[in-house]
């Protein structure tokens, strides 16, 4: 059982473990992630273990915050990520997300990222967080705005083919 950080109305957000590989397999391999973040490469259980195990679970340790399984409470079923990231790039932490299709369009990732912003600021004391997409990802860019987050510059995050906006 994964440790829980977060509860909403609908939604438990816990850390992550390698017993997600499954999911993070489905997730990550979705046409709408691979076109907005990046294809990540991985193909089987086993990729996504391997994933979760050098990127996503030694970011707890590392910083305190990372990213987090989204699950509806009813039916108990996992739909997404969302969390922190602390680039090497950027002074300040970044809010992302990634919900599955089939669950796109419910406010899932508006609800999950708005109890992540507070989680951030209030139990976390950061001061600042400020949220990276894709230049043509006009559904992330508007997600980001309703958060509060204004436009801040156009730039190039290393390893992305892509232009990325910073919203702060």
């Amino acid at each position: 059982m994964s440790l829980i950080i977060l509860e909403t109305e609908r939604l438990i957000l816990s850390r992550l473990t390698t017993a997600d590989a499954p999911f993070i397999l489905e997730l990550m391999n979705e046409p709408g992630f691979i076109e907005f973040v990046a294809d990540r490469g991985l193909r089987s259980d086993a990729d996504a273990a391997d994933y979760l195990s050098e990127k996503i679970l030694p970011n707890y340790e590392r910083f305190g915050f990372g990213f987090y399984r989204v699950t509806m409470k009813q039916p108990e079923t996992a739909i997404g990520i969302c969390g922190l990231v602390k680039r090497e790039t950027l002074d300040d932490p970044d809010i992302g997300f990634a919900i599955l299709e089939r669950y796109c369009g419910n406010g899932y990732a508006y609800e999950a990222a708005v109890a992540v912003m507070e989680y951030g600021r209030k139990a976390l004391g950061l001061a600042r967080i400020c949220g990276v997409t894709a230049s043509h990802n006009r559904v992330s860019q508007h997600l980001l705005q309703k958060l509060g987050l204004k436009f801040q510059r156009k730039f190039h995050l290393p390893g992305y083919g892509t232009e990325s906006l910073l919203f702060g």
